[in-house]
């Protein structure tokens, strides 16, 4: 450790701990580990609630619709085309985003209410 806070959005999106930005942050999926393997920091209280949902759900559904209508528009595919891209974008895009989401949201309210979080 530094003695720096390195920035939330590095520490996020490469799932690190908010407050060194070298321990993993996540043991499993999206379970947050009870303490840093690095500087031993509490990790318990680290609760980004549903705000990584909401954003995955509003990023996925603007790119999918874009892309959707796209397509359509340009190509003219049958209907069961759509039925099969479509579900398995939305699925792997939700598997991809949610992680680093759920870290950049922990590593921001880290940043911006450190005191909550040290008490």
């Amino acid at each position: 450790m530094n003695g720096s806070t390195p920035s939330p959005f590095s520490a996020g999106l490469r799932c690190r701990c908010p407050r060194c930005g070298e321990g993993p942050l996540f043991d499993g999926m999206l379970t947050v580990r009870e303490r840093c393997t690095v500087c031993d920091f509490d990790l318990r209280a680290q609760d980004s609630g549903d705000g990584p949902a909401v954003f995955v759900i509003f990023i996925l559904g603007f790119v999918t619709m874009g892309l959707a209508a796209w397509i359509e528009i340009a190509f003219e595919p049958p209907l069961w085309v759509h039925a099969l891209i479509w579900p398995v974008v939305v699925l792997g895009g939700a598997v991809a985003l949610l992680r680093p989401l759920k870290a950049t949201l922990i590593a921001l309210q880290y940043r911006h209410r450190r005191a909550d979080f040290d008490a």
